[in-house]
């Protein structure tokens, strides 16, 4: 999954929850940083995206991967503190899900499994106990 998020408190406390989940978190302090991710492959199966950020924002990322089917094909989950955010405004962008901040825990796992439902073949493993095999 992609992070993009100029806080980098924030930025590193998604990326924690999302391992803890047992996903893989490939970070981005800006949209610049988020588009040369993007061009890196394996694509990412997720989007975590916050709107306002330097150099390049939210909004701004989105125009520029409009000309890309294939990074549009990316599932984008806002994740924002704006007053004017909902769903609705969201979905409006193109986004698959939103979480307000500050964030909540439970509301991005929400978002995720509405993202993925049941059906997926996203790759998730769990962290290993001590003294135990990893589970793939």
């Amino acid at each position: 999954m992609l992070v993009v998020e100029d806080n980098s408190i924030e930025r590193e406390g998604m990326a924690a929850v999302l391992r803890q989940e047992g996903f893989d978190a490939v970070l981005a302090a800006n949209g610049k940083e988020a588009l040369e991710r993007l061009q890196d492959k394996p694509t990412p199966d997720v989007m975590l995206l916050d709107m306002m950020m330097s150099e390049v924002d939210g909004w701004q990322l989105l125009k520029l991967l409009r000309p890309h089917p294939d990074l549009m094909q990316v599932p984008v989950i806002i994740v924002t503190g704006l007053g004017i955010a909902n769903i609705e405004w969201a979905r409006s962008l193109g986004a698959a899900g939103l979480v307000r901040k500050p964030m909540d825990v439970e509301h991005l796992k929400h978002a995720l499994a509405r993202v993925f439902g049941t059906g997926t073949n996203l790759v998730r493993f769990t962290v290993p106990q001590p003294n135990e095999k990893p589970v793939f």
